[in-house]
């Protein structure tokens, strides 16, 4: 048996969705625990769990460091080539 505490807006979130659906919570609560950890199975290794945040900070270019030496060369090219 597993208490869980919800913030007002939670648990009116999910009493909406369970009537809307005709599910009962406790199936609701019980699937969305079953997708979070099948979700952490696979990001196992930690790389994998911020792969989506590396490399993204500031320009959104996620090959920076390994294409500098090319975007610099183009960027030479374009202005030197008038």
């Amino acid at each position: 048996m597993l208490t869980v505490r919800l913030s007002s807006s939670e648990e009116k979130a999910l009493n909406e969705y369970c009537e809307i659906k005709g599910l009962p919570k406790s199936q609701v609560v019980k699937e969305a625990i079953e997708l979070y950890l099948v979700q952490h199975r696979k990001n196992s290794k930690p790389y994998d769990v911020g792969a989506d945040l590396f490399g993204q900070e500031g320009s959104g270019i996620k090959d920076k460091s390994t294409t500098y030496k090319k975007r610099v060369k183009e960027l030479l090219n374009e202005k030197h080539s008038h």
